[in-house]
């Protein structure tokens, strides 16, 4: 077998928005919301089901996968793989909006639904140790959890460092699935839950269409020149701080090999800013 990164767009959004396969995102949800007895969920409606781009490099559509359970609740599943500015911001603003847009003008606000975001997030965004942590809106002082319908869960891949050997439960196998599986050249004998042995099964790049395999590989490319550009205006903004900083030392009449080993600029570049300054 060959498994694809699951935290690629498009294996992801083929995985869990697979309308043929609704037990993985079920199982998924069960797992990690730990829904048991009549809370489980039984039957989901994916309402941004997968499709590859319709033209290949384009991006796709769905931003996330989102779906709707039996009783009317809404769930946003998404993946993250690098730490945006305003990211808090953004899946809040997000998920309310979610939340709001189930009515219709005139419509009743009993109408209106739990919304539960969960995102699976490469990399570490709370303070905690805990690799999964739920979010509620509660009263500060009695912990009364009176406003109910907005609901945040987060998966934070690089908190979670345990090995095949050592999963203990079906949320820490499905989160040994997506953070590993790329690596991966078998499923794991200790996988009994039906809907995790369909995400590996679906996961297994040799039954992809030539299609999917391409957009997957597109979404890989485009992923990498997205970190690339990030690291490059992570890079230009340290420059300016370097410079702005030895301007100031250069005032001081500190030498250029004090500048330099103080910012971290090459010597030749501190002479160049005494140029600029000259000129």
């Amino acid at each position: 077998m060959q498994f694809a990164d699951v935290k690629n767009d498009i294996a992801f959004r083929k995985i869990f928005g697979n309308e043929s396969k609704k037990e993985i995102l079920i199982s998924f949800l069960n797992a990690v919301l730990k829904l048991e007895g009549k809370k489980k969920i039984a039957w989901v409606q994916i309402l941004n089901p997968y499709q590859i781009p319709i033209v290949l490099g384009a991006k796709s559509t769905i931003l996330d996968v989102k779906a709707k359970d039996q009783g009317g609740s809404e769930y946003i599943v998404e993946m993250q793989v690098t730490d945006k500015i305003g990211f808090a911001k953004r899946v809040v603003f997000y998920t309310a909006k979610s939340y709001s847009s189930q009515l219709n003008q005139g419509e009743n606000y009993a109408q209106l639904k739990p919304t539960i975001f969960i995102g699976i997030l490469n990399f570490s965004f709370l303070e905690g140790e805990h690799y999964l942590s739920r979010h509620l809106i509660l009263d500060v002082e009695t912990q009364e959890h009176k406003l109910k319908d907005l609901d945040f869960n987060f998966i934070e891949l690089p908190k979670f460092e345990k090995t095949e050997a050592e999963l203990e439960n079906l949320v820490e196998k499905w989160v040994y699935f997506i953070k590993n599986a790329e690596n991966l050249a078998l499923i794991p004998s200790n996988i009994d839950d039906e809907g995790l042995k369909s995400a590996y099964a679906e996961a297994d790049r040799h039954t992809w269409t030539r299609a999917d395999l391409e957009a997957y590989d597109y979404a890989r490319m485009r992923e990498t020149d997205e970190i690339t550009r990030e690291m490059l205006v992570e890079q230009k903004a340290e420059l300016r701080k370097q410079i702005a900083i030895a301007k100031k030392l250069i005032k001081l009449d500190l030498t250029n090999k004090e500048i330099a080993e103080v910012t971290g600029l090459m010597i030749e570049k501190v002479e160049g800013l005494h140029e600029e300054k000259e000129s």
